[in-house]
C-alpha cells in the first residue's frame, strides 16, 4: 500500500522538484565557492563527492537488503538479490568513472561522465522501479535511490560548472564509442550472471530484456535481438550530445563577438 503523507515522492511532484531544485542549489553554491580556487582544488572536491556517493550507494543498498517491504513488492522478480545491485546501471558506473576522469584529465571520460550520468540518472528517476515510486521520501530505500541519483545528475553536470571540461565536437565520436563498449561490456557481463546461475534475471543496462520501457519496446520490434536493440539509443544519444555541444559552440562564439567588440 502506497503511502499518501507529504513526504511521498513520485516523478515530478512537488516533493521531487523541490528536492532537485535542492541538490541544483548545492552545484550552484559549490561552483560559486570554488569559481577562485585552484583546478586541482576544484577535481579533488568533485572525487569527494563521487568517493561520498559511492559509499552512500553500498549504504543504500545495505538497508534495501533489510527492507522487507521492498522483498515483497519485488518478489516476482525475485526479491532483493546482491547480484542485482552492483553498480553497473548506466547512471552507477559514473560514480566509479567521474573520479578517474578527472583525476587523469581524460577528455573522453570526462565527456562520457558529462553526457551519460546526467542522462542516466534523470532516465532512472523519471521512471523508478518497483518500490521507489508514491512512497515517503523517509524511508531509507527512498532516501538512498533519490539522494543517489541526484548526486550522480550533479556531479556529472559538475564537470562542466567547475570548469574542468567543456564539450568539442571533436569528442563526441569517441563518447559514443566509448558508450556502445561498455554497453556491450555490460552485456557480457548479464549473460555471465545468467548462465551462472548468480542472478538469472540479470538486466543491467536493458541489454537482454527491455522490462516494458516502451521506448525500448519500440526498437525491441525494429531489432528483436539481445543488445543490438540497444543501437538505436547511441543515435539518439549522437544527436543529444550534438545539440549540448552546439549549444555551447554557440556561447563560445557570442562570447568572442562580445570580446571583439569591447576591444575596439
Amino acid at each position: 500500500m502506497q503511502n499518501t503523507d507529504l513526504w511521498v515522492i513520485r516523478p515530478f511532484n512537488t516533493v521531487f522538484l523541490t528536492v532537485f531544485a535542492a541538490f541544483l542549489a548545492l552545484l550552484a553554491l559549490s561552483s560559486i565557492l570554488l569559481r577562485k580556487k585552484s583546478e586541482n582544488t576544484r577535481r579533488w572536491v568533485l572525487i569527494a563527492a563521487c568517493l561520498v556517493t559511492f559509499v552512500g550507494y553500498f549504504i543504500y543498498k545495505y538497508a534495501l537488503s533489510l527492507d522487507a517491504e521492498y522483498d515483497v513488492i519485488t518478489a516476482n522478480m525475485g526479491g532483493f538479490n546482491w547480484w542485482g545491485e552492483l553498480p553497473l546501471q548506466l547512471c552507477n558506473i559514473n560514480m566509479m568513472l567521474i573520479p578517474v576522469a578527472v583525476l587523469r584529465r581524460d577528455r573522453v571520460l570526462m565527456s562520457f561522465g558529462f553526457f551519460l550520468a546526467p542522462l542516466g540518472a534523470m532516465m532512472a528517476l523519471a521512471m523508478p522501479g518497483n518500490g521507489f515510486d508514491g512512497y515517503s521520501l523517509l524511508l531509507p530505500r527512498m532516501l538512498g535511490f533519490y539522494g543517489t541519483h541526484f548526486m550522480i545528475v550533479i556531479e556529472g553536470l559538475a564537470i562542466v560548472c567547475f570548469g574542468l571540461y567543456r564539450p568539442r565536437f571533436r569528442d563526441l565520436p569517441r563518447t559514443a564509442l566509448s558508450a556502445l563498449a561498455i554497453s556491450f561490456i555490460v552485456f557480457l557481463v548479464d549473460l555471465l550472471l545468467r548462465a551462472s546461475g548468480l542472478h538469472p534475471k540479470a538486466n543491467y543496462f536493458f541489454a537482454v530484456e527491455t522490462e516494458g520501457n516502451f521506448l525500448l519496446e519500440i526498437f525491441h520490434r525494429w531489432i528483436p535481438v539481445p543488445f543490438l536493440y540497444l543501437l538505436p539509443s547511441i543515435v539518439i544519444l549522437g544527436v543529444y550530445m550534438t545539440v549540448i555541444t552546439g549549444a555551447f559552440a554557440l556561447a563560445d562564439l557570442l562570447r568572442g563577438r562580445r570580446q571583439t567588440v569591447n576591444c575596439r
